[in-house]
């Protein structure tokens, strides 16, 4: 094979791809190949290119005896560790051609499943565990201890009633991922329904000892959308707001009027639940989206929260090709702002 095929055959492969010749130098590199490994790898000996042991053994395997093999090649963009997938193919009279392709996301994606059933069979245990000693002590010494007994009754009562809402807001999580991509096409009265669930919110507010207040425009008007997710956005906010801001702190949901939203580059609706609680650091707020995150962990669980309440609003929100930001800042609330397309 001539040079100059070699070179225009390997420059059209869109993944990052060399030519090993026989004399186990680099012939040929593309563009890509160039931006992974550096600019100046044709002419090198490939272990002078490729240092990582697995891949040289593929390598050297392939131009021995021309056997395909594929093997893991780690570097790191930045502060972002990338993954390639190395695969070796013997090339008759050429040597052997080498492609990287980049398996970081499916990596990520394998990582992020393991870290959720982990999660998962964490929050389970817990509850399951109070649940099993408690059922062991009815059963043994405190058979005839009626005190004891209500106690303990009512303490796995809290415990089952967790594990209920955790596969509750599992199951809905996985329910909103399944429709993510479908785009919401019904009409929904936003004002109404944020009325209604500040109706339906009251008592909790109320025992929580927090004052739940309404600002919304006077002429009402439709979004597209979900009304049964839009739903669980308030519930999920106004909850969190409610049960975290602390007695005597005031939660405003708002509404704007339809405008025209540069982030959502079209009309859209400002939605916003705001709080003058005790705040949250920012150290926190990057990952509050994220499954089974808490801020503050032991007090979320003390409130019944599973973890999930803001990871299925920003599943929601993306359904409906909407943008969500929280702010917040120590002492002096917390404001989540969602901003919704009008059609």
């Amino acid at each position: 094979m001539s040079s100059d095929l070699a070179k225009a055959l390997i420059d059209a492969i869109p993944l990052a791809t060399i030519l090993v010749g026989a004399d186990e130098r680099v012939q040929a590199a593309n563009a890509e190949a160039d931006k992974l490994l550096g600019p100046g790898t044709r002419g090198r000996h490939f272990i002078a290119v490729l240092r990582q042991p697995a891949v040289l053994d593929v390598i050297e395997g392939c131009l021995r005896d021309g056997s395909a093999a594929t093997a893991r090649y780690l570097t790191s963009v930045g502060a972002q560790d990338v993954t390639y997938k190395v695969s070796a193919r013997h090339v008759p009279d050429a040597g052997a051609l080498i492609c990287f392709e980049d398996v970081t996301h499916m990596e990520q994606a394998v990582q992020m499943r393991r870290d959720f059933v982990a999660n998962v069979s964490h929050e389970l245990r817990t509850p399951l565990t109070a649940l099993m000693g408690f059922v062991e002590t009815l059963r043994g010494p405190a058979r005839e201890d009626a005190a004891a007994r209500e106690r303990f009754l009512g303490i796995m009562q809290r415990e089952a009633n967790r594990m209920n809402r955790l596969v509750g807001d599992l199951l809905s999580l996985s329910h909103v991922e399944s429709e993510e991509r479908v785009r919401p096409t019904a009409r929904v009265d936003l004002c109404g329904l944020v009325r209604s669930t500040s109706h339906s919110l009251a008592p909790l507010a109320e025992d929580a000892g927090v004052t739940l207040m309404l600002d919304l425009p006077e002429n009402g008007f439709d979004i597209a959308g979900d009304s049964d997710q839009l739903r669980q956005v308030l519930i999920n906010l106004t909850e969190n707001a409610i049960k975290y801001s602390g007695r005597g702190s005031t939660v405003m949901m708002s509404v704007t009027s339809p405008v025209y939203q540069p982030r959502l580059r079209s009309d859209g609706t400002q939605l916003t639940v705001r709080d003058t609680g005790l705040g949250i650091d920012a150290i926190h707020i990057p990952r509050l989206t994220e499954r089974f995150y808490r801020a503050d962990s032991h007090r979320s669980r003390e409130m019944g929260g599973t973890g999930l309440g803001l990871a299925i609003v920003k599943h929601i929100i993306n359904r409906h090709r909407g943008r969500m930001r929280i702010t917040s800042e120590k002492g002096q609330g917390t404001t989540v702002t969602v901003l919704l397309p009008i059609g």
